[in-house]
């Protein structure tokens, strides 16, 4: 099953972006090549039960607000449609 690359920008707050910058250094990558790896392997390894991934995705601070604001953004025609990224 494979298709195109997917393209996705993460950010991540100051003390997660600071632990992946000594890593990256530690392992002598660029720190988008060790972020590209872990996500996979996280990604691999997820559980898709449906009822872990709620549990993991209620676990993320703030993620409720974040994606309703997206919501509001979206419906108020304030976003930039997928195709034109």
């Amino acid at each position: 099953m494979k298709g195109p690359a997917r393209r996705l920008n993460i950010t991540l707050d100051p003390e997660h972006g600071a632990r992946l910058a000594r890593l990256a250094e530690r392992a002598h990558v660029q720190e988008g090549t060790l972020a590209r790896s872990l996500l996979a392997t996280a990604i691999d390894e997820a559980d898709p039960d449906t009822s872990n991934l709620l549990s993991l995705l209620d676990g993320i601070a703030g993620a409720y607000d974040r994606a309703q604001m997206g919501l509001q953004t979206g419906r108020a025609g304030k976003s930039v449609p997928l195709d034109d990224l």
